[in-house]
């Protein structure tokens, strides 16, 4: 058996390290040498971290593409990030270094390579044929500013169009430039005085590909001849010019301006256009011009062989239209639709059944992409319904304000949650399927499933399905419902605490195995839920009012030398259980009124109608903490709940209460000072009066008046966090330009002189909290932010007849470890050093008749054998902001410490389980995660992974069991991460594939008389115009050359797995097969032709073969 002594230890210990961690291991160790034989299988040769998927919507988007063959999206954002979707379930996320906006994508068509265009006036070229895309050219451009790119279909010529008028042509295989430029001068009228200004639009003309259409931002377009180098004709117009699209025959195009008109223009009739339509004018009766209208910003016009042609337009509404929300008008015949949209729109494009220009469209759907959502409407089903997104794209439907992550979760909870949640989907969607469909599936998976839980501003909660490395809702709850909301904002209470969201979710707490779900929100109050697959109507929501307040306030001398001081309550009064609604209180609008104080009022009115409850989950109980002598209620710092005691315990800085939510009573209402008894290592000082307001600043960082909402909604413990991200910020010289918000208000103070304790961290289980024990009984672990780890033992009656009849009993152990910093985390131990699993009571039916309710018994971690005296058989791990420590119990003696950082303080900890073994995983402020040991603390990984942290990320972090975590790393977006090293060698399996080997549809037919007398589309050998043979070399200041890390082999080499080689061989097969019939077919055909050839020679030679020479 592998046993640890002081040199193992040290061998183990990384850079990361401090020499004090090892002597104090070296000191702990020696007086407990049988937690040596503690075998552990953990090494570092089980971590390495890595993304794995970004799930959401794509934060702040800015343009878009897609591929009609393919039948891949792909959308750019302003921070240079790239999100491509397939299928439901196929997804990807790039980055560019430079973080510049993408302006323009292009796909190459069924060719697995996408152009990004840059505002820092790069283009690249994307390899999609592997699982990871990578960038295999990149052309960057000195001298000019990129506007407008266009990539005709089946062309290797990218045209770029600049800001100075001119348009310069690269060739996408090599990323070079061709020495042929257009340029401005040469394609305006020579008598033009004026610059065009930049180049807004490029396209060929659909039936002659020599044709070139450029448009110009002051209104004038050109139609460019490529190879007689000079312009055809010039469109000039007044208005400035937003887009241009081609009808597919080639003979007109349509112009969309700045005054809200539509131009429709004859090839061959430049001098006025052939239509002038203002889709949203108002058209005076005089006969005169109509109205100007705001700008309509984008012009999409498709024809339909067996009816009239579609014309899709964003913006060019009138300006009386004010406030009314963004619109895509479809017109089509007669008939106009305005499709309003929640949020205004970034880019459309419409899906047309081929990929060809020079054909007829056939439009069927028009992909609409906003500031905060992606729509698919339907143009073949009468009204333009929209299809249904399965991609999850909702997470910040309202934002997210806090997040937890269950992996390993029991098989039946996801079947369970999604039962529920399928009758909450909305109706009315497009019967047709997403017409997104590309990619594959990745053939490998985990075996075990893992739920994600979002809280959001306005209340609701949604569980998420995260299996498989794929992000799917199941169940959508909304807390608010239980609240009576004002209408407007004179009606708000002013009881209520926080300016905005007052239903804003903070602290999350869930037993996976029971279904009970505990939450508490930004108006200190608390919601116990229960699920049940019944529906049930409730007449009066269960309440209880607790009083908590606080005497005494700051403490001076903190005990430990560097440790922090934190708020500390004193005893306040504890409150009778309510069980009936509250009375309603006069609402004063000062602390001092006519009417006296504000005192034993909630913050929130709770709803006095019955309450409709379907299935899912449902109101157990309503915990709300009061007002008490003018001063508003501390908001709750933290939560747990347990089924198997069938309690709750929340804390603040007033104190801790614990509820038994079974029997709606309060066991135990009391502050920090109160738990530490005659053992206080601090001296606390009365508190000084207050404002009664609590400012919801108070919730957000100092500076954040123009917060965004789900940074409004920070708990107080973020709020700590805030501060301390800060400090540490201040003390980077190269912090100017971090991501995050500095708090000028305590720029100078750091967490080390806080004056406020507060309650930071609860945990359930079965221990020996006393050192005179031999049983391990129910217990309640307590850690505060001074570093505190204190315990309360609980009497929990066995059986549940006694459960509902008799009291808990509570009992208090005192303080049993300090630490420094806050406690973050705590776990147990059994004697072999594995994780003992939470209590927990089996789910069952809350509201079945009695006489069919089978209650399961407590289940309960096995418990260890009587012990004999002196003897240790628990441990207890305890997690702080500056160190970690391992207590053995009942002995109460540290065994294992490790100090796991100096400068920066941790965020997250957590102890999980691994495939191999149990560790602690650890999330520091200064981007670090780290993972150790248990229960010796070894450091295993610590990988500098995100430069500085910000508040969302802080807020959001969190690990879970099988080396996962994730962060909110946008408002609007997940990103999971691993630190398994068997995940990252799986991943690459996991992964979906992008481009997958399809045939390019068949050219369309050009016609018997069309292929006779010409007409049709004519085709332009770009080589022989844009080649370095003709053209010549372009200048090489213009545009740099950088090869992409992928290379050209990438390209050619990157395979898309084993079923991708095999598709891509059969296809080549079938083709060959194919040409080997066509060739059969023409060599019998000749055969044929040589045989009938043969019988009449042989004809002609036996009719003259008599006669002679002058005879013929």
């Amino acid at each position: 058996m592998k046993k640890f002594n002081i040199r193992k230890v040290l061998d183990g210990l990384t850079a990361a390290s401090s020499s004090s961690s090892a002597a104090a291991a070296a000191s702990l160790q020696s007086g407990n040498r049988e937690n040596d034989m503690i075998q552990e299988t953990l090494q570092s040769e089980h971590f390495q971290l890595c993304k794995t998927l970004r799930h959401g919507f794509p934060y702040q988007p800015s343009s878009m593409a897609f591929d009609p063959v393919q039948k891949i999206l792909a959308i750019g954002t302003q921070s240079g990030a790239l999100r491509l979707f397939g299928r439901a379930g196929v997804e990807c996320y790039c980055q560019h270094e430079s973080g510049s906006a993408v302006i323009q994508l292009e796909f190459l068509v069924n060719e697995g390579a996408l152009v990004s265009a840059l505002a820092d006036d790069s283009i690249h070229l994307w390899n999609l044929r592997q699982k990871l895309p990578a960038i295999l050219h990149s052309l960057k451009f000195n001298r000019e500013r990129i506007t407008f790119c266009h990539l005709p279909f089946q062309s290797k010529w990218l045209y770029v169009g600049t800001e100075r008028g001119n348009i310069h042509i690269v060739n996408v295989e090599s990323f070079t430039l061709s020495g042929y430029v257009i340029m401005w001068n040469k394609a305006i009228e020579l008598s033009s005085k004026t610059h065009p200004g930049p180049v807004v639009h490029i396209s060929d003309n659909p039936m002659d590909e020599g044709k070139l259409l450029i448009g110009f931002e002051c209104g004038i377009v050109v139609l460019w001849d490529l190879k007689s180098k000079k312009a055809d004709y010039r469109y000039n117009y007044d208005e400035a010019i937003h887009s241009v699209a081609w009808h597919h025959e080639g003979k007109q195009f349509v112009c969309s301006h700045s005054d809200g008109t539509l131009t429709t223009w004859n090839v061959r009739a430049p001098a006025k256009p052939a239509q002038i339509i203002t889709p949203h004018g108002k058209q005076p009766k005089d006969g005169k011009k109509p109205e100007p209208c705001k700008p309509i910003l984008k012009v999409e016009y498709k024809t339909t062989r067996a009816g009239d042609p579609f014309m899709i337009l964003c913006g060019g509404l009138s300006y009386d239209t004010v406030g009314r929300r963004a619109c895509l008008t479809v017109m089509h015949g007669k008939s106009t639709a305005v499709l309003e949209m929640d949020y205004p729109i970034v880019d459309f494009l419409t899906l047309c059944e081929t990929p060809y220009p020079n054909d007829f469209q056939e439009p069927y759907a028009v992909v609409v992409l906003l500031e905060k959502d992606l729509v698919v409407i339907d143009l073949a089903q009468i009204g333009y319904p929209i299809f249904e997104n399965p991609y999850p794209l909702s997470i910040h439907e309202s934002p997210v304000t806090c997040c937890e992550y269950f992996a390993d979760c029991p098989a039946e909870v996801i079947p369970a949650l999604y039962s529920v949640g399928s009758r909450q989907k909305r109706q009315g969607f497009s019967k047709k399927e997403w017409p997104v469909s590309g990619g594959n599936w990745g053939q490998g998976t985990l075996s075990f499933s893992e739920v994600i839980i979002t809280g959001h501003a306005d209340g609701s909660i949604k569980f998420w399905d995260a299996s498989a490395l794929m992000l799917q809702v199941l169940y959508k709850l909304k807390t608010a419902k239980v609240f009576e909301k004002p209408r407007g904002k004179e009606e708000k209470s002013s009881t209520e605490i926080v300016d905005e969201d007052p239903f804003a979710i903070q602290i999350l707490s869930w037993c996976p195995e029971s279904r009970v779900l505990c939450v508490a929100g930004v108006s200190a109050h608390v919601i116990v839920y229960r699920f049940s697959k019944q529906e049930v109507t409730t007449e009066v929501v269960q309440l209880l009012e607790v009083r908590m307040q606080c005497e005494l306030n700051e403490v001076e001398s903190p005990e430990v030398g560097g440790e922090q001081a934190s708020a500390v309550s004193t005893p306040g009064t504890s409150s009778s259980p309510q069980t009936s609604l509250p009375q309603s209180h006069p609402s004063t609008s000062s602390n001092n009124s006519s009417d006296g104080l504000r005192d034993n009022v909630p913050c929130l009115k709770v709803r006095s109608s019955p309450l409709k409850q379907s299935p899912g989950y449902q109101v157990e109980l309503l915990i709300q903490l009061v007002w008490v002598s003018g001063e508003p209620p501390q908001q709750i710092t933290s939560l747990a709940v347990n089924s198997a005691y069938g309690l709750v315990a929340f804390g603040n800085g007033n104190g801790l209460a614990v509820v038994d939510y079974l029997q709606k009573t309060l066991l135990l209402n009391m502050s920090i000072a109160e738990l530490y008894g005659s053992t206080d290592p601090h001296h606390r000082q009365p508190r000084s009066p207050r404002k009664a307001r609590q400012p919801s600043a108070g919730l957000c960082d100092g500076n954040e008046a123009s917060a965004t909402p789900e940074e409004k909604c920070k708990s107080p413990t973020s709020a700590r966090i805030s501060r301390k991200i800060n400090m540490i910020a201040d003390q980077k010289d190269d912090a100017r330009d971090n991501s995050f918000s500095r708090s000028r208000s305590s720029s100078v103070t750091s967490l080390d002189r806080e004056s406020r304790e507060v309650i930071s961290s609860f945990y359930f289980c079965d221990s020996l909290s006393k050192k005179s024990e031999t049983v391990a009984l129910p217990s309640l672990w307590v850690g505060t932010s001074l570093g505190s780890m204190l315990t309360i033992a609980l009497t929990v009656p066995s059986t549940p007849e006694q459960r509902m009849q008799q009291p808990v009993g509570v009992c208090f152990c005192g303080s049993v470890v300090r630490l420094k910093g806050g406690i973050l985390r705590m776990a147990q131990l059994d004697a072999s050093g594995m994780l003992l699993p939470h209590v927990y009571e089996p789910w069952y039916e809350p509201n079945a008749p009695e006489e069919e309710k089978e209650r399961p018994r407590r289940r309960r971690p096995t418990s260890p054998p009587s012990s004999q005296e002196n003897q240790d058989c628990q441990y207890a791990v305890v997690c702080s902001e500056k160190q970690a420590k391992v207590v053995a119990l009942p002995s109460q003696n540290c065994i294992y410490e490790h100090n796991i950082t100096e400068a920066s303080f941790v965020l997250r900890a957590d102890v999980v389980t691994m495939t191999t073994g149990v560790g602690l995983a650890c999330f520091c402020a200064n981007g670090h995660i780290m993972t150790l040991s248990v229960p010796s603390l070894r450091p295993l990984l610590d990988v500098n992974y995100l430069p500085l942290t910000d508040m969302r990320i802080a807020r959001t972090f969190c690990f879970s069991n099988q080396g996962q975590a994730l962060y909110l790393t946008s408002p609007t977006e997940i990103q999971r991460i691993t630190y398994s090293q068997e995940t990252c060698d799986n991943l690459q399996e996991m992964l979906g594939e992008l481009f997958t080997p399809v045939e390019t549809p068949e050219a369309p037919n050009r016609g018997f008389f069309k292929g006779l007398f010409g007409g049709g589309a004519q085709s332009l050998d770009r080589e022989d115009l844009f080649g370095e043979v003709a053209a010549g070399k372009a200048s090489r200041s213009l545009a740099q050359h950088i090869p992409g890390p992928g290379g050209m082999e990438g390209m050619k080499g990157a395979a898309s797995g084993v079923v991708g080689e095999l598709a891509r061989a059969r296809i080549a097969l079938d083709e060959r097969g194919q040409k080997l019939g066509e060739l059969e077919e023409r060599t019998a055909a000749m055969m044929s032709s040589a045989d009938s050839f043969s019988r009449h020679a042989h004809d002609i030679m036996l009719k003259y073969k008599d006669k002679k020479w002058y005879q013929l």
